[in-house]
């Protein structure tokens, strides 16, 4: 043997380290909700949901320092690591426990709290989980175990488990679900809970198995066979749908980074650009919208950009092209404007001083809404050089969570040498002041002269 292989050897060898006995002693004793216990949850419930609703990150963390709820989530993975089935049976019951007074008391919170913040981001983070959450919760139960096993316990490691597996913000908001009867948020985050909680227990169960710890039974014992067979079946229940939902999770992931890749390759196409896109991967094939500004685009381009979608593996009948802030011809003039109404309406001679009416108002409207295009291009052509030409249109953005839009100005700039970041700030800066809107997209196409 190798002067390496033994100091390796010594490096990972963990058995000088652990104290099963005293570990199991420990984790029995955090398993129960029983007198203080149960009001420490319910105050850290109450603390965590107020973190929610303010959007305070370190309120919520605060809250996760507070709350005993990893003790049953342990406990469970212990008794199915050492076929105990009475800790089993009783770990279930104190999770049951914290389970139901952590939802009840954000629900009551919720439902007497008068604070209605139009941005619940802190929210909406726990009712879609990502592989991610996967991979917290699965590392962050190996050193919850791992911390409980040592001879020596101290440092940060348990703080730092309970706040990065974040087991009570998503029971929190199945609480505000519930209070507000938002099957989105109960659905959500409770299937994060559950993740969170399948993994820890699948964490601890494998380092029980990997570090020996004695089992409940003797060699000899039929209970011990009967045990076994029962923590077999419950491994394979919690097993399956974790499996399922974890190749949910790098489907879904895998899909929004392809289409992330896919506008960044494709922001200007030709003479049209990609100012805003969403994905949409709860809808079953999953899609993109893509929201287009300039001009109307070329079906060149459109096949163009189904083959690198293609190439990606995202479908053209997966793309949804919006076209709002597009427009067929910049150089279009109020006559041609007035004439392609007239003709849309096929309007009839006897009816004609009406139909003029009409186009009078509707020309007036446009001209309400018509951008100053070739002022703001003289405007910043004197500021700036290089500066060619400005186009400017209106669009939609929608914002994720919501079902309406919210109309943006997207900003092209013609330019026929770069325009540095610094610049590009101050010019985006620029336009919200000059246009009276916060809601300005920039986009700079370079091009020589």
């Amino acid at each position: 043997m190798t002067k390496f292989s033994v100091f390796f050897r010594s490096l990972v060898n963990m058995k000088d380290h652990v104290d099963a006995d005293a570990a199991v002693s420990r984790i029995r004793g955090g398993i129960a909700f029983r007198g203080p216990n149960v009001f420490i949850l319910a105050c850290a419930i109450i603390i965590a949901s107020v973190g929610l609703n303010l959007n305070s990150i370190p309120v919520i963390i605060g809250a996760m320092l507070i709350s005993p709820v990893m003790g049953p989530i342990l406990g469970f993975g212990l008794g199915l690591g050492t076929n105990d089935t009475a800790l089993v049976k009783e770990s279930f019951k104190n999770f049951a426990v914290m389970v139901a007074i952590s939802i009840l008391a954000s629900t009551v919170f919720y439902l007497v709290s008068p604070l209605h913040l139009g941005e619940q981001t802190e929210l909406l983070a726990r009712t879609n989980p990502t592989l991610y959450d996967v991979l917290i919760a699965l590392f962050g139960g190996i050193a919850g175990i791992l911390e409980n096993s040592r001879k020596e316990r101290g440092g940060t490691v348990i703080p730092g488990v309970a706040i990065a597996t974040a087991l009570m913000p998503p029971l929190c908001t199945v609480g505000y679900g519930i209070a507000h009867l938002e099957p989105r948020f109960i659905l959500g985050a409770f299937y994060l809970f559950l993740i969170n909680t399948v993994f820890i227990t699948l964490a601890t169960f494998a380092i029980v198995k990997y570090l020996h710890f004695p089992n409940a039974f003797d060699a000899d014992d039929v209970r011990r066979k009967r045990a076994a067979r029962w923590s077999a079946v419950i491994i394979i229940a919690m097993l399956v749908p974790s499996v399922l939902s974890g190749i949910r999770m790098i489907r879904d992931t895998n899909f929004e980074r392809n289409a992330q890749r896919l506008v960044d390759q494709n922001k200007n196409l030709g003479k049209s650009y990609i100012y805003d896109y969403r994905t949409n991967v709860e809808s079953k094939p999953q899609t993109i919208d893509l929201y287009m500004a300039g001009e109307k685009m070329e079906a060149v381009a459109r096949e163009r950009l189904y083959q690198q979608a293609a190439e990606a593996g995202i479908a053209r009948s997966q793309i949804i092209i919006h076209e709002d802030a597009a427009f067929q011809n910049e150089m279009m003039t109020e006559s041609e404007l007035i004439r392609n109404i007239i003709d849309g309406h096929n309007r009839q001679v006897e009816d004609l001083e009406k139909q003029l009416l009409d186009l009078s108002g509707q020309l007036q409207q446009y001209q309400n809404r018509q951008l100053p295009t070739a002022l703001l291009t003289k405007e910043l052509a004197a500021q700036y050089d290089g500066i060619q030409h400005v186009t400017l249109t209106r669009g939609e953005r929608v914002e994720t969570g919501s079902e309406t839009g919210k109309e943006v100005i997207v900003a092209i700039l013609q330019c026929t040498k770069p325009i540095k970041d610094a610049e590009r700030t101050r010019i985006q800066s620029w336009l919200k002041v000059r246009l009276g809107t916060e809601d300005v997209e920039l986009i700079v196409n370079t091009s020589k002269k």
